[in-house]
């Protein structure tokens, strides 16, 4: 099972690699940069050998990006729309020079412009950003979300539309978060309802684009919209959700991410997570 967590690049982008050593991961996710900032440190050609050799050694694989929380490619508002293709072009050389596979992304949220204003825009922006690095091969991972606010790619519908629109399936993939998810009224809690949702996902996406998961638990209840992460099996989703999530062989070979709440002082939360989610594998194949 690939499974592992967000962590930290504080210190250096190498130091993330470390980290998940420490807490048992074997596929790790980490911001490029600092996710609360527009400005980014420079990437150096020591940082990223220094981040290659640990990856090669560790034999973490793969390792995902998550953009940061400013980008909004949905917007109607030029100036904010050209400063996050702008962000966005800038991370995906990133991942591209650490030779990362995934840079996943929330699709945007249109701020009162209406969904179907908010989805071409963000589809354009997309489309840009693939013809200026053509040849990267690095992959934009649209996430599904809660559909807080106006937030977009709450709805599988949504994420369909967005394929249809960017028209270059190669280059792109889909991340399903199991709160947002859950969150957005998908509901995962008991066989009935994961085969229902599955088969909804496979119909109107298809179950090939997914190709990383975000593991959370959610602190809010089906259908509330509210983007809240909870420790695995103590939130709304309760253990039975993951349990079929984790032992669904469609999902076998893809990488398993938590993002659930960290403590500031340890990796005890993670190592506690981790145990939980390898607890239900080895509970169902005995």
């Amino acid at each position: 099972m690939l499974a592992g967590a967000h962590m930290s690049i504080a210190g250096g982008v190498f130091n993330a690699i470390t980290r998940g050593l420490d807490c048992g991961c074997n596929t790790i996710q980490i911001f490029t940069k600092s996710n609360n900032q527009w400005k980014a440190k420079v990437l150096t050609e020591e940082d990223v050998a220094k981040f290659k050799q640990l990856r090669e050694a560790s034999q973490i694989a793969p390792v995902v990006a998550h953009d940061s929380y400013l980008i909004n490619l949905g917007t109607q508002d030029d100036a904010l729309y050209e400063k996050s293709i702008d962000a966005l072009f800038i991370e995906l050389g990133r991942a591209e020079a650490l030779e990362l596979s995934y840079l996943v992304i929330h699709p945007g949220a249109h701020v009162g412009a209406g969904e179907k204003a908010g989805l071409r825009r963000i589809a354009q922006g997309i489309k840009l950003l693939h013809k200026r690095t053509k040849g990267y091969k690095v992959r934009i991972a649209l996430e599904t979300t809660a559909g807080q606010g106006t937030s977009l790619g709450y709805r599988f519908e949504q994420l369909a539309q967005l394929l249809d629109l960017i028209g270059d399936n190669d280059r792109l993939a889909i991340c399903l978060d199991t709160c947002h998810i859950f969150a957005a009224g998908y509901d995962i809690r008991t066989p009935a309802a994961y085969k229902k949702t599955l088969a909804e996902l496979d119909d109107v996406v298809g179950l090939d684009m997914v190709k990383l998961i975000h593991l959370n638990d959610s602190k809010k209840g089906l259908g509330s919209r509210v983007d809240r992460h909870q420790h695995i099996g103590r939130g709304e989703i309760g253990s039975e959700g993951f349990r079929l999530l984790v032992n669904d062989s469609r999902f076998a070979r893809l990488p398993m991410i938590l993002e659930t709440p960290k403590k500031k002082d340890g990796d005890e939360w993670d190592l506690m997570n981790l145990g939980t989610i390898r607890g239900l594998v080895k509970a169902e194949r005995g």
